[in-house]
């Protein structure tokens, strides 16, 4: 699976709204804007894919115009964060091609983030890298780049296996076409926490690895070295940049944000709202 890059989209201009963090303390905040909330930052990439695949500028966008109205304060870029945007940040969100090619100067960054305990939440082929030992250190799990190792445009048939997490309140078994990994590199001490499972449907590429059954979603609470417990959160889809409208999985996604950010699991679903 090659990323190809495409044409940057003009959305990509909204993707460097104001976030609240980084500006003098007497600025105007954007209308709306819940300073006490929740720090997220998002890492994104350039376009890539076909049309309506891979959308990493318009999830900068969106999401970061979402998050703002879920009552978040909200920072990101097309690069990995600095030290300075990790300051003040309490969970990094990221959705882009291969996130796993760090430089190593940027390893670090990262690290000190875990280590005092920021969460992490990856999408898709944020899995992927060169290194998927080192990346299932961060997230629980990883995928090798390069390696045949996904279904392409599949139906993926969720089957929920921890139903009583609260994550997963909003969560069912039901289907969506999107993209499946197989062949994933995981965490063993610890161990990551499934949340829903799928099989690997019978595509051209699955390679005799159809019928597995595969996480799909989980969480992962570790702590390196020196540092203290920190966690991740992974959804393995968007593939198809829709599926983040689809109900179910975005009230999923908010759940699995605040929770990484170790903040109550329906801080973002619950914003401004009776439930």
């Amino acid at each position: 699976m090659n990323c190809r890059t495409s044409r940057l989209p003009a959305v990509l201009i909204l993707s460097l709204l104001l976030s609240g963090y980084g500006r003098p303390q007497n600025a105007p905040r954007p209308p709306g804007q819940n300073p006490n909330g929740m720090r997220v930052y998002i890492w994104a990439g350039l376009k890539s894919h076909l049309p309506g695949q891979h959308d990493y500028p318009q999830f900068l966008a969106d999401w970061s115009k979402l998050l703002t109205e879920r009552g978040a304060v909200v920072d990101g870029a097309l690069h990995p964060p600095s030290s300075a945007d990790l300051e003040h940040t309490d969970v990094v969100v990221i959705y882009k091609g291969d996130a796993g090619y760090l430089f190593e100067s940027e390893r670090p960054v990262m690290e000190a983030f875990v280590k005092r305990g920021g969460g992490l939440v990856d999408f898709h082929d944020s899995l992927c890298g060169p290194d998927p030992d080192y990346l299932a250190t961060l997230l629980g799990g990883a995928k090798k780049h390069g390696e045949v190792n996904y279904t392409l445009d599949a139906p993926v048939r969720y089957q929920v296996v921890d139903a009583a997490d609260p994550i997963m309140k909003d969560m069912s078994d039901f289907t969506i076409l999107d993209e499946a990994f197989f062949k994933m590199t995981w965490a063993k001490d610890p161990a990551i926490h499934v949340l829903a499972n799928a099989r690997i449907a019978a595509t051209h590429s699955a390679q005799g690895h159809e019928g597995e059954i595969v996480p799909q979603m989980w969480t992962y609470e570790h702590t390196l070295a020196g540092g203290q417990p920190a966690r991740a959160f992974v959804w393995m889809q968007g593939h198809i940049y829709a599926n983040f409208s689809n109900y179910q999985i975005q009230r999923t996604l908010l759940r699995g944000i605040a929770w990484a950010a170790h903040k109550p699991v329906d801080e973002l679903v619950s914003y401004g709202k009776k439930e």
